[in-house]
């Protein structure tokens, strides 16, 4: 789909009340499979490769990467299709993404949906150290290759309970991780690293739509965020789900979508 002078490659799967989907850095739609499986039965489902990842266009300039710019095209996206509002779900990235959009457009969301996701950095100390960390990441990820960068990135700290996972699983995952442009990767982390997002969490008491904030009990940093925010969420509610991870959706999908499901046939939402 043609939007805003790019191409991103958009999926809707099933009927009813809208839910746009947005996967984490170095993902693609593709990790919403099971979600996409479960929900699509009652809902009309949008999937999304984010700019610079999967099978959507790889821009030079990083500029154009950012969350502004992001979602002004999700939005576009959602004029094509001719829905005016949807619930919006994301996972990490994707979560932020989502939650900067909501703050400066809540007319285009019917609910939010956060998993492993934060309102960003608040000291600005912490914001400089991590947007050096990402900048270098990104020429090393130029420099030395996506596969290089895919050996790294799974041994990070916040994966760590993905490696209990299935090996048929692990492989596909870092198949999504390889099938992205190098460009794109390092792009996105000078674009929309949480180094330069936007701090966002005095504008929680102002977002009234309904929220869940989704996090595993194993990502102490995140359920810890995850619960600040929810009480800064006029509307916020959180599910903590037992033994996994920062992506429950990946490492217990069954559990994931029945949270996920259940909070999102209390909406009563209607279709587009």
């Amino acid at each position: 789909m043609h939007v805003n002078g790019v191409n991103l490659n958009v999926k809707v799967t099933g009927s009813g009340p809208p839910i746009v989907a947005l996967h984490g850095f170095a993902g693609s739609m593709a990790s919403w499979s099971d979600f996409v499986h479960d929900a699509s039965k009652r809902y009309k489902i949008i999937t999304i490769d984010l700019l610079g990842h999967g099978g959507s266009d790889f821009p030079k300039d990083s500029a154009r990467y950012s969350a502004e710019h992001t979602g002004a095209d999700i939005i576009a996206v959602m004029t094509k299709l001719g829905i005016g509002s949807a619930c919006w779900l994301g996972y990490s990235m994707g979560g932020r993404i989502a939650l900067l959009t909501a703050v400066s457009n809540p007319e285009k969301f019917t609910g939010l949906i956060l998993e492993g996701a934060s309102p960003g950095l608040s000291s600005a100390k912490e914001r400089r150290e991590r947007a050096r960390r990402d900048d270098a990441l990104a020429q090393r990820i130029l420099e030395k290759g996506i596969e290089t960068f895919a050996d790294y990135w799974e041994k990070q700290g916040l994966f760590a309970s993905q490696k209990r996972l299935p090996k048929e699983i692990r492989d596909w995952l870092r198949e999504q991780r390889l099938a992205n442009n190098p460009i794109g990767l390092s792009n996105t982390l000078r674009a929309v690293g949480l180094g330069v997002q936007p701090h966002v969490e005095k504008s929680l008491p102002s977002l009234t739509i309904p929220a869940l904030c989704v996090t595993g009990s194993l990502d102490r940093k995140f359920t810890s965020i995850s619960k600040e925010m929810c009480k800064n969420l006029p509307n916020g509610k959180l599910a903590v789900i037992r033994g996994v991870g920062h992506a429950p959706h990946l490492e217990k999908p069954e559990q994931f979508n029945k949270v996920v499901l259940r909070f999102l046939d209390q909406l009563k939402l209607r279709s587009a």
